[in-house]
C-alpha cells in the first residue's frame, strides 16, 4: 500500500452517485408510501365492520367523491411543493360554477360561453394570488385568505342580487348543457360498475402532474423553488413564474370542479365550498407533501384524496355517527405528518 501511495496512485473512489440504494430504501424514499399504507389499512377495516363497504357500488361512490377532492388537490400539491399556500381554492370552486351559470343564464347565451368566461376567471384569481405573494413578499397564508372571504362575499351578494335568493338557476335546459354534461358531468360503465367520468379525469390529471414533476424541466424547478427560492433564484430558475403559474393551476382544477358540480346537479349553492380548502391542503399533506415545501408527489395526493373518500362513505356504511370523520380526519393529518417527519429524517441521515 505504501509503495502505491509512494508512486502517487490513488485507491479508486467510489462515487456514491452509482450506489445503488436497497429497494426498501428506495420505497421509503417515495412522498406517497405512507399515505398508501394508510389507504390500505383503512380500506381492509370498512371492509371488515361495513359489509356495504364491500360492493362495487359502493367503490363508485367512493371513487367519485375521492376525484372532487382529488381534483384540486393536485393543483394545490403542485403548489404545496413549490412553496406556497390556497386557501381559497374551496370557495373558488363555487365562484366558478357560479360564473358560469348565472353569466349564460342572464345573457341567455349558450352554456359554453359562461364555462369559458369561467375559465378565465378561475386563471385571473390564480394569476392575481400568484402576483401579490411574488410581488410584495406577503406570504401565501395571508393573501389567499384574503381572497377566500372576498370571494364567500361575492358568492353570497352577487347571487341575492341577480337571483333573489341563495342558489343559481336551474341551466339544464339550455343551449350546449348536453355537450357540457358530457364532458364534465357523465357516466361510464364498465360491465355492472358505473363511473363518473371525474374519475377518469382526476386519473389522467394525476398522470399529468407526476410526468410535469418527474419528467420536465419544470418539475425540476417546482421542487427546487419549495425547496430552497433564493438558491434556485441564483442558478437562473424563473421562480416569480413558476409561482404565478402553480396558482393558475390550482385555479385551473377548480374550476374543473365547478364545472363537475355545476353540470352534476343543474344548480349551484353560492354558500358551498366552505372548508374544502383545508380538505384539499390535508390530502396533499397525507399524501407526503411537507409545509415547508420542496417535496411531495401528484400520487401521493390522489392517495390522500382516496382515503378521505373512503372514510366519508365507510362511516355511512358502517352506520356510524358522522362526527366519526373529524375524528379519523384529525388521526390521519396527524399520523401523516410524524410518519413523513420520520421519513424526512431517517432519508437525510442517510445521506
Amino acid at each position: 500500500m505504501s509503495q502505491t501511495l509512494d508512486a502517487g496512485v490513488r485507491p479508486p473512489v467510489r462515487d456514491e452517485r452509482f450506489t445503488r440504494k436497497p429497494l426498501s430504501a428506495r420505497l421509503l424514499g417515495r412522498p406517497e408510501i405512507g399515505s398508501l399504507g394508510g389507504a390500505i389499512v383503512i380500506y381492509v377495516f370498512f371492509f371488515a365492520v361495513a359489509e356495504p363497504f364491500r360492493g362495487l357500488d359502493s367503490l363508485a361512490t367512493i371513487l367519485y367523491a375521492s376525484s372532487t377532492l382529488g381534483i384540486p388537490a393536485v393543483g394545490v400539491a403542485l403548489l404545496m411543493i413549490g412553496g406556497e399556500f390556497d386557501l381559497s381554492a374551496g370557495v373558488a370552486v363555487t365562484s366558478s360554477a357560479l360564473v358560469a351559470s348565472m353569466l349564460s343564464f342572464q345573457l341567455t347565451a349558450n352554456i359554453w360561453v359562461g364555462v369559458g368566461v369561467s375559465l378565465l376567471v378561475a386563471l385571473g384569481i390564480g394569476a392575481l394570488n400568484g402576483y401579490l405573494v411574488v410581488r410584495t413578499g406577503i406570504p401565501s397564508f395571508l393573501v389567499t385568505l384574503a381572497t377566500f372571504l372576498m370571494l364567500q362575499g361575492l358568492n353570497l351578494a352577487v347571487t341575492k342580487i341577480i337571483t333573489g335568493n341563495v342558489a343559481s338557476p336551474n341551466i339544464s335546459d339550455m343551449s350546449g348543457f348536453t355537450s357540457a354534461q358530457k364532458i364534465f358531468a357523465s357516466e361510464w360503465d364498465f360491465g355492472s360498475l358505473s363511473i363518473r367520468i371525474s374519475v377518469l379525469w382526476w386519473l389522467l390529471f394525476v398522470a399529468i402532474a407526476t410526468w410535469v414533476l418527474l419528467r420536465t424541466r419544470t418539475g425540476n424547478w417546482i421542487f427546487s423553488v419549495g425547496g430552497a427560492s433564493t438558491s434556485a433564484r441564483a442558478v437562473g430558475v424563473p421562480v416569480r413564474r413558476v409561482k404565478i403559474g402553480l396558482f393558475m393551476a390550482v385555479g385551473f382544477t377548480t374550476w374543473f370542479t365547478g364545472m363537475n358540480l355545476l353540470f352534476s346537479f343543474n344548480t349551484v349553492q353560492s354558500g358551498e365550498g366552505v372548508g374544502n380548502e383545508f380538505r384539499y391542503i390535508i390530502a396533499a399533506v397525507i399524501g407526503g407533501c411537507l409545509l415547508t415545501g420542496g417535496y411531495g408527489s401528484a400520487v401521493g395526493a390522489a392517495i390522500g384524496a382516496f382515503v378521505f373518500g373512503m372514510t366519508t362513505q365507510g362511516i355511512v356504511y358502517a352506520g356510524w355517527n358522522p362526527d366519526w370523520f373529524f375524528f379519523f380526519l384529525g388521526a390521519m393529518l396527524l399520523f401523516a405528518t410524524l410518519f413523513n417527519l420520520w421519513i424526512r429524517r431517517r432519508t437525510e441521515a442517510s445521506r
